[in-house]
């Protein structure tokens, strides 16, 4: 073998009779890709190295594809990768003759010699004899699946043992294909399922992974449903040439989840996406709710054990008048269907509902049926893998025993239903007056814990409040991490919440700056007995910040509740708000920094929608929420007001609309709707008011228009470069024309037309995809906006300024 006369690391080919040893790699002629000796984590000390397929673009240097996951390479030096006299990639180690791992081809090529292996510009490796391809890595997936493979039915992507470990780990991936449909799960231990994508249509839609659909990801696949591929659905064309605008990954976490890595135009780190976020796994007869962690049984069933649903009333086959059918809906259908009946293309779709009843009804062992455009399925025993699914149009129908009651048995009840009544009623009037006396006996003893000394408190070392890792099913979601401090240190912090420590007072109450014995500067806002806001507010900033952690998110270190005082403390913003800069002129922001906290806003708002434990909608995001660091950092603060919501494409409605003038969605100030596309809306004016230095509710270029009425009038009249600030040194036309395109595009009247943040993001890091073109905004007159609605705060007052940190509540007129 001629194995030390291959030495070329430029190349994308390794042919017959050369090596790959040592440091040596082969690179795609593109440079995103290279196959070569690497440890997993350059930064571990094992010194154990793995044949392996990495992206090289990243700062990590993301690992793809590994050929000996088990075995690994203890001296890089001494092993190699050659093409087999048989036409097999095999890899060598410790200068033996013997394969650590091979291609292991079932037929040898016709022409071994003039077999190559080819490191391809989508990162898969080929071997290949000119236009025949004997085997390739997009075939042999380990963790990952990257844009362009295909995934066929009983292929698994394996979740690494660690990060340190590319050895096969507990978590895996597959397509399952059973009776003409398919649908990716994943899987513990080889058989435990704890997620299923529902059926995968032949538009790539999934029956219930609407993340699946919604990310940029584009799947393909065949009429059979055999196989599933997934691409980049964001393309750009440059000299004919098609080229997608980001680079993207799939892969199976070793959390257990399935995460979307995405990595922008001028990035170095990926973007980290969950798409298996909020499903709960449920045993048989009950179904879990996206964002919850708990199941419930389905009608006539009960809990038992905590865990499992059984019916109450079991089916008494000996009758077609002994039960009766239940209709559900909103609900993904259960596994395991057995296709019962062909709908005949002129046969009533009523008809077939009968006919799929009636073959149920007669089957003893059938619990559920439905109808669908396929035909009739139906369930026998226990239904698997419900779930709650808003968006579904099936319908199941549930069979349950029909309850016959005699007279005397209806008397009995009535009388089992009296004592209960009776029963109830003594235990709650005696446990009224137990706990009475009681919270009156250690009210005084809770009022006095002492809580942590804050003074002395170190935040870099006392606690840890990440947001990544797996977290329990177990635990409650009101539960969190967060040191309770005591009054007498917080206090002694603020000198006594001394007015030279006073930064600011808004709808919560006055914020004070701390200072612990560390040197350690805090910023601490004290719930004001005045204020608009209450304990509901505070308690709900609480447990939703703290599960919470993100570069461009304000960080709540603590709080303290102590008789009647209730105070939040947070990490100290030196450069106060974003509308001490913007607005009040003392210190103007160069065009660099405004982009720079343009595009961090946009970061926190993608995180809050899509990437974090829970999805939130902000519902105050306005220019003095936004606080910045001593880097001109922007966090996204104050979370009173927000809420939870079941994912990015929710939408929840509530008569006490909150926010601020100026900033609130149409949908949200007349009719009450709100959504991840209400925070939307207040990001495009965040987005103009930026660029332009100006108030929306502040500047009007005529008595009838607002900013964003003046920014559209310039936008139509191709002058959209006069918006920006005239103090800032002007950037590129097309640059500013793309930031207010992005901003116009987010402030559309309807919120069907405004993009989600991951596309916001996704705008604003790339100057080649092409933008769509605006619409009018919404509230684009002074007059229209302010006949709608006024804006007041709890007591009927102006709504105060303050530094960061105000809400203002409107109602309507």
């Amino acid at each position: 073998m001629r194995g030390d006369s291959y030495t070329n690391t430029k190349t994308n080919t390794l042919s017959k009779g050369q090596s790959l040893k040592g440091s040596q790699t082969l690179i795609s002629k593109n440079g995103m890709f290279e196959l070569g000796f690497f440890q997993p984590n350059p930064t571990s000390q094992n010194g154990l190295y793995y044949l392996s397929i990495r992206y090289t673009e990243s700062e990590e240097k993301t690992i793809v594809w590994t050929a000996n996951r088990e075995k690994p390479l203890a001296d890089r030096a001494a092993s190699k990768l050659e093409i087999a006299s048989n036409g097999n990639l095999e890899l060598y180690r410790d200068y033996t003759i013997n394969s650590l791992w091979s291609t292991s081809l079932t037929a040898s090529p016709v022409s071994p010699e003039t077999v190559a292996a080819v490191l391809g510009d989508d990162g898969n490796l080929i071997l290949r004899d000119g236009d025949t391809i004997f085997w390739q890595s997009f075939d042999n997936p380990t963790n990952t699946w990257l844009p362009g493979a295909i995934i066929r039915s009983g292929q698994q992507l394996v979740s690494w043992k660690s990060d340190d470990d590319p050895a096969p780990g507990p978590f895996s991936a597959e397509l399952v294909s059973e009776d003409g449909a398919s649908q990716i799960v994943l899987k513990w231990n080889g058989s435990t399922v704890y997620w299923q994508s529902g059926r995968v249509d032949r538009y790539g839609q999934f029956e219930f992974a609407s993340e699946l659909s919604t990310s940029f990801l584009n799947f393909e696949v065949p009429e059979n449903r055999s196989y599933v591929r997934f691409t980049n659905m964001m393309m750009s064309s440059e000299n004919n040439v098609s080229k997608p605008v980001f680079s993207m990954l799939v892969m199976i976490h070793g959390s257990g989840s399935l995460r979307q890595l995405t990595l922008f135009p001028g990035r170095r780190n990926w973007s980290s996406k969950i798409l298996t976020e909020g499903f709960v796994w449920c045993e048989a007869n009950g179904y879990g709710i996206p964002s919850s962690s708990s199941c419930i049984c389905l009608q006539g069933f009960s809990m038992l054990n905590g865990s499992t649903c059984s019916r109450k009333s079991p089916l008494d086959c000996g009758s077609k008048n002994s039960y009766h059918f239940v209709e559900i809906s909103e609900m993904k259908l259960p596994d395991e269907a057995i296709f019962f009946a062909t709908q005949e293309e002129e046969e009533e779709e009523e008809e077939e509902e009968e006919e799929c009843e009636l073959a149920c009804m007669e089957r003893c062992s059938c619990t559920a049926y439905a109808v669908n455009q396929s035909g009739c399925f139906i369930w026998e025993g226990d239904l698997i893998g419900l779930r709650k699914k808003i968006s579904n149009q099936q319908k199941l129908h549930l069979k349950l025993a029909n309850p016959y009651p005699s007279k005397a048995k209806g008397k009995a009840k009535t009388l089992e239903v009296i004592i209960a009544v009776v029963v109830t009623a003594i235990v709650l009037v005696s446990g009224a007056f137990l706990g009475f006396f009681y919270n009156r006996r250690t009210k005084h003893k809770e009022n006095k814990v002492p809580g942590v000394d804050l003074l002395s408190f170190d935040f870099h070392h006392g606690f840890d409040s990440t947001d990544y890792g797996p977290v329990s099913r177990t635990r409650s979601n009101t539960e969190f991490d967060l040191p309770m401090f005591s009054y007498a240190s917080v206090s002694a912090a603020t000198n006594g919440f001394s007015p030279q420590n006073k930064l600011g007072e808004g709808g919560f109450g006055p914020v004070y700056k701390g200072t612990l014995l560390n040197g350690q500067e805090i910023a601490l806002k004290r719930l004001s007995q005045k204020s608009g806001q209450g304990f509901e507010e505070f308690r709900n900033e609480i447990l939703l910040i703290a599960k919470l952690q993100h570069r461009n998110l304000v960080r709540l270190l603590g709080c303290c509740i102590d008789s009647n005082e209730s105070i939040l403390i947070y990490e100290y913003m030196p450069n106060k708000s974003l509308d001490f800069f913007i607005f009040e002129k003392q210190d103007t922001l160069d065009w660099e920094t405004r982009i720079h906290i343009v595009e961090g806003i946009a970061q926190g708002l993608l995180y809050l929608h899509e990437h974090s434990r829970v999805h939130i909608v902000h519902r105050d995001l306005k220019a003095s929420n936004i606080l910045l660091d001593d880097e001109m950092m922007p966090k996204i603060s104050d979370f009173g007001m927000a809420r939870i919501f079941g994912g990015p494409d929710s939408q929840a409605h509530t008569n006490k609309v909150v926010g601020t003038f100026g900033y609130i969605a149409p949908e949200y100030a007349l009719e009450g709707l709100f959504s991840t596309k209400s925070d939307v809306y207040s990001f495009g004016v965040l987005v103009l008011e930026i660029l332009s230095g100006r108030k929306n509710t502040g500047f009007y270029k005529t008595d009838s228009l607002s900013l964003l009425g003046h920014a559209w009038d310039l936008w139509i009249s191709d002058r959209g470069v006069e918006l920006v600030d005239d103090k800032v040194r002007s950037p590129a036309a097309s640059t500013a024309l793309r930031y207010i395109n992005v901003g116009l595009l987010c402030v559309q009247e309807n919120p069907n037309d405004r993009p989600n943040m991951s596309s916001v993001v996704s705008m604003l890091s790339s100057e080649i995809a092409a933008l769509p073109p605006p619409k009018k905004p919404a509230f684009s007159t002074e007059s229209l906006m302010s006949s709608k609605f006024s804006v007041k705060n709890s007591a009927g007052e102006p709504d105060p300024s303050i530094n960061g940190l105000t809400v203002s509540v409107i109602e309507p007129r």
